[in-house]
């Protein structure tokens, strides 16, 4: 399935050229053209799915494996000292382009932008914390 004004579904059909490192039936992946680091890439199923909710559970499963193939050779040939794997899921958690995929960003101990998945903790009492664990149960 393919949504007409879909950026990702362009790039997958061809339609958009891209900078391509990796294709099978499945999973296209390719360069991030707004890169966060040397190597950022993103795995798109070929298949179209907005989020994490839409995918089929065994597509996951198999995008995820991929994750951690691309995620060792990435090291291997990059030469990075890590490496983040994320998944953003509707606009207010970051996602901009909804059609389900994974960013792999090689992390350099010494580059000037490492520090994009840090947070400030919130504080919850024991009372909140059991609250919200029956609630996840």
């Amino acid at each position: 399935m393919k949504e007409n004004n879909c950026i990702f579904c362009k790039i997958v059909a061809g339609e958009i050229p891209s900078n391509t490192i990796y294709e099978d039936d499945e999973f296209k992946v390719i360069l991030d053209a707004s890169p966060a680091s040397r190597g950022h890439s993103l795995i798109l199923p070929k298949e179209h799915y907005a989020d994490i909710y839409e995918i089929d559970e065994e597509a996951a499963g198999r995008a995820m494996k991929l994750a951690k193939k691309l995620a060792i050779r990435m090291t291997e040939a990059l030469s990075c000292d890590g490496l983040n794997i994320l998944q953003n899921n509707h606009e207010v958690a970051g996602q901009t382009v909804f059609h389900f995929h994974m960013h792999l960003i090689p992390r350099y101990k010494d580059a000037e932008n490492t520090d994009i998945l840090r947070w400030e903790k919130e504080t919850f009492t024991a009372e909140e914390m059991s609250e919200i664990r029956d609630l996840l149960r």
